[in-house]
């Protein structure tokens, strides 16, 4: 078992970015490795929880996930299971952790895909969460002022 993990600042305070990574209207604006559309989303944003969703690449093929809200701390931390339907792109649950922590210009973003099946696979999963994540920062990129020495 093998993991991803991304640093990225957001200029956006946590808040607001917790609600991006956790909200169907949020992940339906950054979700997926390329500009292809967001297809689905459905979450029931709670300990407990359940999430769906499906996006289509630019190549055309589709991919869908689900999984579970096993910690939610807002705005600090999330943690979800994670598994693809049919499972082709990675067998077996993984696990999502997103930790958000005050910055002068908005939010440092730890995100860890953690839990993948072999090293295949979390180079497959670091392509697409660095396209992905690269969308969410695009989001907020005039959300906050740049910090003032």
């Amino acid at each position: 078992m093998t993991g991803v993990t991304l640093v990225r600042r957001i200029r956006a305070r946590p808040a607001v970015v917790f609600d991006a990574v956790t909200s169907a209207e949020g992940i339906a604006r950054w979700w997926g490795p390329d500009a292809g559309p967001v297809l689905l989303v459905e979450a029931d944003v709670r300990v407990g929880g359940r999430y769906r969703l499906r996006f289509r690449m630019l190549d055309g093929t589709q991919h869908e996930s689900t999984g579970e809200y096993l910690e939610l701390l807002r705005p600090e931390r999330v943690v979800m299971s994670w598994r693809w339907t049919g499972g082709v792109e990675d067998p077996g649950e993984s696990r999502l952790e997103m930790l958000l922590r005050p910055v002068p210009e908005g939010t440092e973003l730890t995100f860890s895909h953690l839990l993948l099946h072999d090293e295949e696979r979390q180079r497959s999963h670091e392509w697409g969460w660095t396209g992905a994540l690269h969308k969410l920062e695009a989001l907020f990129s005039a959300e906050l002022p740049a910090a003032k020495p």
